[in-house]
């Protein structure tokens, strides 16, 4: 039996969460920051490589995070309920993950130490992004989508010998 303390994540509800424990459940993939697209008759979504306009894709985080909201109309606050609801989060989203009880894989930071990690295991879109929404003609969107923003990598499945 171990005398560590369990990592907060493991202790701690969404809820119970300070704001710089929640914030730093953000593997910082950028996944979710990729435009999405519904389909209005089965609810279906659909997930592009169509950056927001706000996204650094070689940093994986948003230019201006504190003014994200105004700036983008549609940037959705993420807190514990939408982890629990929102249908388009990708299964490799840490709060979704938690949200269902799972534990953060070994690639999140938190788990490895070390933000290369992501990168490492096929999670982040960096070098996977085609352009910014505001670079592409809104009818183009739809020919920009992709299955592996919404999948989860066979890569980031098993842990490495590291």
């Amino acid at each position: 039996m171990s005398d560590q303390p369990q990592p907060f994540w493991k202790a701690k509800t969404l809820e119970a969460m300070s704001e710089s424990e929640w914030e730093s459940i953000c593997d910082g993939c950028g996944r979710c920051c990729l435009v999405k697209l519904e389909d209005e008759d089965t609810g279906a979504y659909y997930a592009t490589d169509v950056a927001c306009r706000l996204l650094d894709t070689d940093q994986c985080r948003c230019r201006n995070y504190s003014e994200r909201q105004s700036l983008v109309p549609d940037c959705v606050r993420l807190t514990p309920h939408e982890a629990r609801t929102i249908g388009w989060l990708p299964p490799t989203c840490g709060y979704r993950l938690l949200a269902k009880g799972d534990d953060l894989p070994w690639w999140h930071p938190l788990v490895s130490g070390r933000a290369e990690t992501v990168i490492e295991a096929g999670i982040s879109v960096k070098g996977r992004v085609h352009c910014h929404e505001d670079e592409i003609a809104v009818e183009d969107v739809i020919d920009r989508i992709k299955q592996w923003p919404l999948a989860y990598p066979k890569k980031a499945k098993a842990k490495p010998n590291l």
